[in-house]
């Protein structure tokens, strides 16, 4: 019988790892001290938000991606800015500065955030949607829902369509309890360790990689990760995107040539989807193009933009 103890003991510290590490984590308010923007409490919770150039000006509201906070759209926000838009750019729940409440990331789940904003901010007339990786799937998403609120909407190697995975993350995707303890143990360790990795290379926005590995010490960032895979990003939008085509919203499809997460057949895909989108792939980039090569996008964005500039 004694026997059995110190395996039982060593099984139940290795199932405990997830809670303990988790409980030495600080929530989002512990850090807001240091934050950039504003912050709005919202029906889910507390979500911060900032303002990216001039006072007046047609608005573009970017919804970042799986693990990037809001900073990441500075770069692509300033080339933005000295064209004539403002840029609203805010933290998914769980990410960044907002709250993490509990519940399944889904479409919905985003899309009440991002209505709560819009309503927030007074922003009642048109507006374009710019959505990175799974923000664009968010951004499909609400304008499927709201497709009389949205002018235009750009997709930036988006999710939705086409997903890259590997094992382990599938595992964590698919396998309850099981998948919860190594999507907290072993794929967060590797994936800190890829983002090491790419300290001191040079990226458009300065110190976007600390601010990603800053992300794993927020209580709940693990636990919104994960949902988001299983829910948001499990979504495969035919219907979404078969719908706007309909609806006749003007789309904008932007893609990186060396994308290893969001392949770019993904291009083909949503040509099939949704004949009238406008499509262009930003060369030798990869899944990082929103903070390596973030003139170029705006140069694709231009000309699709000029209209609703006008």
């Amino acid at each position: 019988m004694l026997g059995w103890v110190l395996p039982l003991l060593v099984i139940g510290g290795l199932a405990m790892l997830p809670m303990f590490a988790e409980s030495r984590r600080h929530g989002a308010e512990a850090f807001r001290a240091k934050a950039p923007g504003r912050f709005a409490k919202l029906s889910q919770g507390v979500t911060h938000y900032q303002w990216l150039g001039e006072a007046r000006g047609p608005v573009i509201v970017c919804i970042h991606g799986l693990t990037t906070p809001s900073p990441v759209w500075y770069g692509i926000g300033a080339h933005l800015s000295k064209i004539g838009y403002r840029v609203l750019v805010y933290d998914l729940y769980g990410r960044g500065f907002s709250d993490a409440p509990r519940g399944a990331q889904n479409g919905d789940f985003f899309a009440q955030q991002l209505e709560d904003l819009l309503e927030h901010q007074g922003l009642t007339d048109d507006v374009t949607l710019m959505g990175y990786s799974m923000g664009g799937s968010i951004a499909t998403h609400f304008t499927k829902t709201h497709p009389n609120r949205v002018t235009r909407l750009v997709l930036l190697a988006s999710g939705g369509i086409w997903l890259r995975e590997d094992k382990l993350t599938e595992l964590c995707r698919t396998i309850p309890f099981f998948g919860d303890w190594l999507h907290a143990v072993i794929a967060t360790r590797r994936d800190r360790q890829a983002l090491r990795k790419q300290l001191g290379q040079t990226f458009d926005i300065t110190g976007i990689v600390e601010l990603q590995l800053a992300e794993y010490q927020s209580r709940g960032f693990l636990r919104a990760v994960l949902s988001s895979r299983r829910h948001m990003l499990n979504d495969v939008q035919e219907d979404a995107h078969r719908t706007i085509g309909r609806e006749g919203v003007p789309v904008v499809g932007i893609w990186a040539e060396k994308d290893e997460v969001i392949p770019l057949k993904s291009l083909g895909t949503l040509t099939q989807w949704n004949r009238n989108s406008h499509q262009e792939v930003i060369h030798d980039a990869d899944h990082r193009v929103g903070f390596t090569h973030s003139e170029q996008v705006v140069d694709v964005l231009r000309e699709a933009l000029r209209d609703a500039a006008g």
